[in-house]
């Protein structure tokens, strides 16, 4: 309850109704402060005010606001918290009215004394959030040399509020803000592609360009080569990043659940339909919708996404009310669409409207350059999973995946890593952990960085060397073989320095 025997009773009302409306949304928390503490200045009539915030990792109280003639000196102090008037209201968490400073025994004059400032009357109150003590609020002599009464009290603590509350919300908003960075800094990390071939440079190089965009994109790959991965980046990228991006995979249902998921349905649409479901594409509004497996999609779906794509309009199931949206279209496939269209799988006015822009990317045998960057990436992803942080990969390991062809791409490169990690010695990975057998031809031609001349001279070298071990080092049926003479074979032979062959 506000006092009215030193105070006008409508002023400090007043100010407290403007400024609390706009605590809640605060944007400038150290103006919103100094706001706060003026006001409560000019409503006691105080010569200078202050608000101190707890230090926790000092054990003192630092000037954050600092109203008077010395206001700006006095934030070069620090007080010990327990120390003095505000360091006492710190440590209790009790309020305090002081008639006379000088005549206390807990107030510190050191301040005063060095910015030659002369206290006579203090009142002090805590600064709480949920009853934790983070600071507090004093004023200092009234302005007519008379002394503070409970009416200020009041007042101060009613400012100390509204300052709590705008710090709270401060940090609250901080706190939101730096959870969003660390989701979005995570899903950045999980969702991010690895790789340094040129091949995939040229992919991202294109999606970057697209990422500008709002046109439709198809992308195609082997299962595994990280489509979706893909998908994000080009959405993360574009325009449309603070709006959603919502997946569906067209393989995982069948027509009439698939044609509910994109476009929701009516209560009462059909049996089971108790309320109205939103569909992807109203998900998606003002984002972008990533169709995973398009290839999958029934003709009569087929037909239904042609219209949206054409014309942004559609009918949830069941309803007769037409839907607008703005959503950004990026599918997948790992089928062949051209030949799926020649075979009357696919129509082909959507195949064209979809594939306005084709990515492909390259399966991992064609980027094998691609696997230690990969490996390391999933291992320390699954150290920190495991706690094992010292795990290590052998030599041995690494070049046996880096020979190996991964049939299932990126996906079973993470799988096998993930099984090493787990089914290992904890320690080293080894080639025993890995799950993978079968290899490529070790065939020396296959490296970056010759020149055509050299790679087709170390093809033929081990070309040779193959058909000789096959004949059992017989150069005339090795010849036959690789219908060629003889003679040459021998001068090869000579060239390339084969030696031990039985």
């Amino acid at each position: 309850m506000i006092h009215t025997d030193t105070v006008d009773a409508t002023a400090p009302i007043e100010q407290l109704k403007a400024i609390s409306s706009w605590v809640s949304s605060v944007q400038d928390l150290d103006k919103l402060l100094q706001l706060i503490i003026e006001s409560a200045t000019n409503v006691v009539r105080a010569e200078a005010a202050s608000l101190l915030l707890v230090d926790a990792k000092t054990g003192s109280l630092y000037f954050k606001v600092a109203t008077g003639t010395k206001g700006a000196e006095v934030k070069e102090f620090r007080v010990k918290i327990g120390e003095g008037i505000a360091g006492h209201v710190a440590r209790t968490g009790q309020p305090l009215l002081i008639a006379d400073a000088k005549q206390d025994s807990r107030w510190m004059r050191t301040i005063s004394d060095r910015v030659d400032f002369e206290t006579r009357s203090m009142a002090c109150v805590p600064l709480k959030i949920n009853d934790r003590t983070i600071g507090v609020v004093q004023v200092l002599n009234k302005r007519d040399a008379s002394r503070f009464t409970q009416a200020d009290m009041d007042v101060l603590e009613e400012f100390s509020n509204l300052a709590a509350l705008a710090i709270g919300s401060a940090r609250s908003l901080e706190q939101v803000r730096q959870e969003n960075q660390d989701l979005k800094k995570a899903l950045g990390e999980k969702h991010q592609i690895i790789g340094k071939s040129l091949t995939l440079a040229k992919v991202l190089e294109d999606a970057q360009k697209l990422s500008r965009t709002k046109t439709t994109a198809l992308i195609q790959g082997e299962s595994g080569t990280g489509k979706e991965l893909l998908a994000r980046l080009i959405h993360r990228e574009s325009p449309r990043k603070e709006n959603p991006l919502v997946v569906l995979n067209c393989a995982a249902l069948p027509e009439t659940l698939l044609e509910s998921e994109l476009f929701g349905y009516e209560k009462g649409a059909f049996t089971g339909a108790t309320s109205r479901k939103t569909g992807k594409f109203e998900a998606a509004h003002e984002g972008t919708l990533f169709l995973d497996e398009i290839g999958e999609m029934a003709p009569g779906i087929q037909a239904k996404l042609l219209r949206v794509l054409q014309e942004g309009v559609f009918y949830r199931v069941g309803g007769n009310t037409p839907i607008t949206v703005d959503v950004r279209v990026l599918s997948a496939t790992n089928k062949d669409l051209k030949k799926e269209v020649e075979a009357g799988n696919f129509r082909e006015d959507l195949y064209y409207r979809l594939n306005v822009v084709q990515l492909t990317i390259p399966p991992l045998r064609e980027r094998l350059e691609d696997v230690p960057p990969l490996v390391e990436h999933f291992l320390d992803l699954f150290k920190k999973e495991t706690g094992l942080s010292h795990l290590t990969i052998s030599d041995a390991a690494m070049d046996k995946m880096a020979s190996y062809d991964w049939p299932g791409n990126i996906r079973e490169l993470r799988n096998a890593i993930e099984r090493a990690v787990v089914m290992g010695n904890g320690k080293s990975i080894v080639p025993e952990d890995l799950p993978i057998t079968a290899s490529l031809p070790k065939i020396s031609g296959m490296r970056v960085g010759l020149t055509l001349e050299e790679a087709l001279n170390e093809f033929k070298k081990a070309f040779i060397l193959l058909n000789l071990k096959h004949t059992g080092g017989n150069r005339s049926k090795a010849a036959r073989i690789m219908d060629i003479q003889r003679t040459y074979l021998s001068r090869l032979i000579t060239r390339f320095n084969i030696r031990d062959l039985a």
